[in-house]
C-alpha cells in the first residue's frame, strides 16, 4: 500500500508530454475520462456491443445536452448545499474585524440572523452556479473535442494536460459570464445587512442603482477567479484519474465496476478540489469584497486588502471547494452512468506514436 502512495506521489500530474504504455489486454488506444477517444481497434462484434451499451455517440449534439444537463445537477445542487459555508465566508472576506473564524462566524449569523439568516442567497446562487454548470461542463467536453480533432491523434495524447487546461479555459469564459449576475445579487444579499433578503428584492433595487454594470462588474474578477480554478479542476481531475488508476487502483478501469469507478472520481475530484480552493482564494476575495461595494475597481479593493487580507476564510474555503468539487465530479459521473453516455478510460499512447518511437514491432 505505501509503496502505491510513493508512487502515486512521485507522479506529477502536469508533466507535459508524457509517454507511457498501459496494458489492458483486448482494449485499444483509449482517451481519459473525458478526453478524446482514440479510434476504436475492437472487433465487429465488440463495437456492436459499444453501440448498444450506450445511448448516443461520443460527441453527438445528444452527448453534449446530457453533459450539459450534469452540469446543471453538479454545480446547481452542491453550491446551493453549502450556502451556509459560503455566506460565513464571504462575511469573512468583506468583514474580518467582525467575522474572525468559522465558528465564530456561524455563532454572530445565528446570533443576529437565526437559522434562516444562513441560507440567505440560496436562489441566486442555485440559478447562477446551474448556468455555469451547463457551460463549464457542456463546453468543456465541445471544447475537448474541437482542440484534440485540431491537434491530431498523436499531438493530443502527448499534450493532454495542455488539451484540458484549454478546453476548461474556453468553457469557463463562457461560464462566468452566465454567472456573473446572479454572482453579484448573491454577494450582495450575504455581505450587506438590510439590502435585501430575497432574490426579487434584490436584483431590481441592484439595477435601479446602478443599472447593468452591478451585475457585471465583477465579470473581470470571476475570470481571475473561476478560469484558473476550472483550469486546475479539469486537468488536475484528468490527470489524478489517470494516476490513480495506474498507480493505486489494484486491477484495470475496465474490470472496475460502476460504483468502483464512482469511488475514483470522488477520490480524485477533492484532491482536485483542494488545488482549486488555493489558487483562486486571492481573487475570490476580491469578488466578495467588490461586490459589496460601491464604486470600487479590483485593483483599488486589491490594494486595500493586501497579501494577508486576500487570504482570509482560505481554510473554510479548501473544506468547501474540496468537498464541493469531489461532490461535482461524482455526480457528474454519476448522470454519464444514469444516461449510459460515453465514458472514455484513461488515454493511452496511439499505435501509430508506438510505431515512431519504436516501442512495437
Amino acid at each position: 500500500m505505501f509503496s502505491s502512495v510513493a508512487h502515486l506521489a512521485r507522479a506529477n500530474p502536469f508533466n507535459a508530454p508524457h509517454l507511457q504504455l498501459v496494458h489492458d489486454g483486448l482494449t485499444g488506444p483509449r482517451s481519459s475520462p473525458a478526453g478524446p477517444p482514440g479510434p476504436p481497434r475492437c472487433s465487429r462484434n465488440l463495437a456492436a456491443a459499444a453501440v448498444e451499451e450506450y445511448s448516443c455517440e461520443y460527441g453527438s449534439a445528444k452527448f453534449y445536452a446530457l453533459c450539459g444537463f450534469g452540469g446543471v445537477l453538479s454545480c446547481g445542487l452542491t453550491h446551493t448545499a453549502v450556502v451556509p459555508l459560503d455566506l460565513v465566508k464571504c462575511r469573512m472576506q468583506v468583514d474580518p474585524q467582525k467575522y474572525k473564524g468559522i465558528f465564530n462566524g456561524f455563532s454572530i449569523t445565528l446570533k443576529e440572523d437565526g437559522v434562516r439568516g444562513l441560507a440567505k442567497g440560496w436562489a441566486p446562487t442555485f440559478i447562477g452556479y446551474s448556468l455555469q454548470g451547463l457551460c463549464k461542463f457542456g463546453f468543456y467536453e465541445v471544447f475537448k473535442v474541437l482542440y484534440s480533432n485540431v491537434l491530431g491523434e498523436e499531438n493530443a495524447y502527448l499534450w493532454r494536460t495542455s488539451l484540458y487546461l484549454a478546453a476548461s479555459a474556453s468553457a469557463e469564459f463562457f461560464a462566468d459570464i452566465a454567472l456573473a449576475p446572479m454572482e453579484a445579487t448573491k454577494v450582495r444579499i450575504q455581505t450587506q445587512p438590510g439590502y435585501a433578503n430575497t432574490l426579487r428584492d434584490a436584483a431590481p433595487k441592484m439595477y435601479k442603482e446602478e443599472g447593468l454594470k452591478a451585475f457585471y462588474k465583477g465579470v473581470a474578477p470571476l475570470w481571475m477567479r473561476q478560469i484558473p480554478y476550472t483550469m486546475m479542476k479539469f486537468a488536475c481531475f484528468e490527470r489524478t484519474v489517470e494516476a490513480l488508476y495506474k498507480f493505486v487502483v489494484p486491477k484495470p478501469r475496465s474490470e472496475c465496476s460502476k460504483p468502483e469507478q464512482l469511488v475514483v472520481t470522488f477520490v480524485a475530484g477533492y484532491i482536485a478540489g483542494v488545488f482549486c480552493a488555493i489558487v483562486s482564494h486571492p481573487a475570490d476575495s476580491v469578488v466578495s469584497v467588490l461586490n459589496k461595494e460601491k464604486g470600487s475597481s479590483a485593483s483599488q479593493v486589491l490594494k486595500r486588502l493586501g497579501f494577508r487580507g486576500v487570504w482570509k476564510g482560505l481554510f473554510a474555503r479548501i473544506i468547501m471547494i474540496g468537498t464541493l468539487t469531489a461532490l461535482q465530479w461524482f455526480i457528474y459521473d454519476s448522470v454519464k452512468v444514469y444516461f449510459r453516455l460515453p465514458r472514455p478510460p484513461p488515454p493511452e499512447m496511439p499505435e501509430s506514436l508506438k510505431k515512431k518511437l519504436g516501442l512495437t514491432q
